[in-house]
């Protein structure tokens, strides 16, 4: 006997979001990282909101969906509050009763401000990191550093000329063909900080950013980044700013490895001159190498090569799942924020799956 497709308007529930989620769920690892991290930042969310007023939306919950959005790939913030007023799952981790309303897209919007001001993205990394150091999962001796190029919310015919000067075609469209464009002279109207530019020979030229990332070589975790213009001597520059930030006043012996387009004089002298040992990739194509026998004599320096590569895989989720293959965002400001917090996002993924493997 056939049974009645009969439809049920509403109905009363006694389980709550917590009951319905499995014990085992890959989520609960990372939802209990990102609340002790949250924890740790409880004072600085305190001076970023008035004392009086309105109560706001907790700035915990914010950054939970925002974690979430990364997580999941949810490619706008208006799809995410889709899915937070239906999916159980998402109501658990960001700390909403089943029945509790969600808020308003505009005030990921009110609060981005805010939360850049007050840095809350590096603090975040930080204590993800923090996490990772108690876990004995991190290494203070030997890094990796490398850049990639993150396209920027803006397309080629809004860089113009910055003096106003160029045509345009009888539709409205501006024509640059046959145009010489360079960022001294030109500037996008719809992101002023993006820089036309190209990561090689025989890539196109995009308006973009370079993020930068460092890594630890012994669990493969992005210990620190940051987001910078796309110069042609960006790359070296935040390596050095990388590193001197991650080891800050101690001297103890280090090495960094890096690709090719590291290998320079300067950059290989400026390492040492802070007591880094250069482990990078010897660029000997029409040149000679900034990097001799000294360093890769050593056996150190092949695992150091080796180990380099493992910076891909951030890179790559970052693109893939982080939606960093081009920033939803504009300004420096603002997408350096989403970069810093996805590799947090990162982070904390690869924690989840290194205490999965310890206790395989």
């Amino acid at each position: 006997m056939r049974g009645d497709d009969f439809k049920q308007a509403g109905m009363w529930s006694y389980l709550s979001p917590e009951a319905r989620v499995p014990a085992d769920h890959p989520l609960r690892p990372i939802r209990d990282m990102v609340d002790r991290a949250l924890l740790e930042l409880s004072p600085r969310f305190a001076k970023l909101y008035s004392k009086i007023g309105r109560r706001s939306i907790p700035p915990e919950q914010l950054l939970r969906a925002l974690v979430l959005q990364i997580l999941y790939t949810v490619r706008s913030e208006r799809l995410l509050m889709e899915q937070l007023d239906y999916n159980l799952l998402f109501r658990w981790f960001v700390g909403l009763n089943a029945d509790d309303r969600i808020w308003d897209v505009t005030v990921f919007t009110k609060n981005r401000e805010r939360l850049l001001k007050g840095e809350i993205a590096q603090h975040f990394l930080q204590a993800v990191i923090a996490q990772a150091q108690e876990r004995g999962l991190l290494s203070d001796e030997h890094f990796s550093v490398d850049g990639t190029l993150i396209e920027a919310w803006a397309g080629h015919k809004s860089f113009k000329p910055k003096d106003g000067s160029g045509g345009a075609s009888s539709g409205g469209s501006r024509d640059f063909k046959g145009e010489q464009r360079r960022n001294e002279t030109h500037e996008s109207t719809t992101d002023p900080d993006a820089r036309l530019y190209r990561k090689g020979n025989g890539q196109e030229a995009r308006l973009a950013y370079l993020g930068h990332v460092l890594m630890e070589n012994r669990s493969g975790l992005a210990v620190a980044g940051e987001l910078t213009a796309a110069t042609g001597t960006a790359e070296r520059d935040a390596a050095l700013t990388l590193m001197r930030r991650v080891r800050g006043t101690r001297h103890r012996p280090a090495t960094l490895g890096a690709d090719k387009g590291y290998d320079t004089q300067g950059h290989v002298a400026a390492l040492r001159q802070d007591g880094i040992t250069p482990h990078v990739a010897q660029n000997t194509t029409h040149r000679r190498s900034a990097i001799d026998g000294r360093t890769t004599r050593h056996p150190g320096y092949a695992m150091s090569i080796e180990a380099r590569r493992r910076i891909e895989r951030i890179f790559g989720w970052g693109k893939t799942t982080g939606l960093m293959r081009k920033t939803r965002h504009r300004g420096r400001g603002r997408v350096g924020w989403v970069f810093t917090f996805t590799l947090a996002c990162y982070d904390l993924v690869r924690m989840r799956t290194l205490a999965t493997q310890a206790t395989a």
